[in-house]
């Protein structure tokens, strides 16, 4: 059944979910392509970047998705910029499962993932600042993450009037306790 996302059409679920019927998982090839409309819907009206099927299945273990069915109705990502540095990006949750907090679950699992990989810093650029305040991150300057200007802000239609906040959150790592 097809509902409106902003005037934008989307094959989705049709009603909205119970938190029970909602499944975080990483996402295999045979969800590539509701993932991929998932993300596409939110670039038609402007809320993310568009992303090709071969860029989303070439970083498929990179991704975070909730699912109904077969159908994913949440997603995000973490890109690795470097050992220290790596981006929450492509977060969307379907208009009919707004509210269920997967949008939180969804970054907690890429945290875990990040620091997994001792990655220490995370950030994202969003216009829902105060969500991800909620999740410890604070507000810095879109200046201090170059690599992302240089890989996606520079083909972004809307650089020049970006509208977007960077956030930023700091993990500590100890040394493991070494055999004396």
């Amino acid at each position: 059944m097809l509902i409106k996302l902003d005037a934008i059409e989307v094959d989705v679920i049709a009603e909205r979910p119970s938190a029970e019927d909602v499944v975080l998982t990483k996402p295999t090839e045979a969800d590539l392509d509701s993932l991929v409309t998932l993300i596409n819907a939110y670039a038609k009206r402007g809320d993310l970047l568009p992303r090709t099927a071969d860029s989303v299945k070439e970083s498929l273990p990179d991704w975070v998705i909730a699912k109904v069915g077969d159908t994913v109705i949440a997603c995000g990502s973490l890109l690795r910029y470097s050992p220290v540095l790596a981006e929450v990006r492509s977060l969307a949750v379907a208009d009919t499962a707004q509210g269920l907090g997967l949008g939180r679950q969804i970054v907690a699992q890429l945290e875990i993932d990040a620091q997994k990989q001792k990655i220490p810093t995370l950030f994202a650029l969003t216009r829902v600042v105060q969500f991800f305040e909620k999740m410890g991150f604070t507000i810095t300057e879109k200046e201090y993450f170059p690599q992302k200007v240089w890989n996606d802000c520079n083909h972004c239609p809307i650089q020049d009037n970006c509208d977007e906040t960077a956030v930023v959150k700091k993990f500590s790592y100890q040394e493991e306790n070494k055999e004396k």
